[in-house]
């Protein structure tokens, strides 16, 4: 089992951010500032992205504000602080060349989003299990996953398999791969989708949203395309969690 070592800490805006490593898997855990017992949802950032992406930290700002959560998220491999291998460098390079030539990079986002959860999934598992070793977060204390895109083609293998998450937001990813490991998911789900996505049809995410065998689970379709998901969804997601991790909900400032 791979010890939590912290690197640095500092605290602003109401959280306390403290740098990780789990083995060799950087990450990042924000909590309230009082250092309180709560819930914890892992974060699955973007693809392209890292743990420490505006969209991570604003989203984690929100959680650990309104919502009195611990927030954690690591760099995907090949991702953020972590180096790229050359199956890394050749992935990219093949979503580069699709963008550059006015071509859908769904094709190579599908194939290297699979590789990267197949890596990912076990680091996952093994930071959870450091986590819990914290006072402030407890080997019982509830787990929710939050994830879209990259994080959503990385949390349905991982929840699928990881009983200690109860309760999950996706969305923003083909049915390919990972409509079959949905229809092993019975947790409450928030699935959010943009109806005018030029890279994911409708007719995709309805079927992954279709997929999973959750007696609860809610549909969110916006209008706007793929890089335009509303800023609210956060508050939604925020009270989804309060409502299923057994959280009260705090007045923003």
């Amino acid at each position: 089992m791979h010890s939590l070592r912290f690197l640095a800490e500092s605290s602003s805006n109401g959280m306390v951010e403290r740098d990780f490593v789990v083995g060799e898997v950087p990450g990042v855990l924000w909590s309230p500032a009082a250092g309180e017992r709560a819930p914890l949802v892992l974060m699955g950032h973007g693809g392209g992205n890292h743990k420490k992406h505006p969209a991570m930290a604003g989203r984690a700002q929100r959680f650990v504000t309104q919502g009195g959560f611990h927030v954690a998220v690591v760099d995907a491999p090949g991702h953020g602080d972590r180096p790229r291998s050359a199956r890394d460098e050749q992935e990219v390079a093949a979503l580069l060349a699709a963008k550059a030539a006015g071509e859908s990079e769904g094709p190579v986002a599908r194939r290297y989003s699979a590789y990267l959860a197949e890596l990912a999934v076990p680091e996952w598992r093994a930071t959870l299990d450091a986590l819990q070793g914290l006072a402030e977060i407890g080997a019982d204390g509830p787990v929710g996953y939050f994830g879209i895109n990259l994080g959503t083609a990385i949390g349905v293998p991982l929840v699928a398999i990881e009983p200690r998450i109860t309760a999950a937001v996706f969305g923003q990813h083909w049915p390919d791969v990972l409509a079959e490991k949905a229809k092993g998911i019975t947790i409450p789900i928030e699935f959010d989708m943009q109806w005018d996505d030029e890279e994911i049809s409708r007719e995709a995410s309805l079927t992954l949203f279709d997929a999973f065998a959750s007696k609860e689970k809610t549909l969110h379709a916006n209008a706007g395309k793929h890089h335009e998901v509303p800023r609210f969804e956060v508050d939604s997601a925020v009270r989804f969690f309060a409502r299923h991790l057994d959280r009260a909900l705090t007045s923003p400032a």
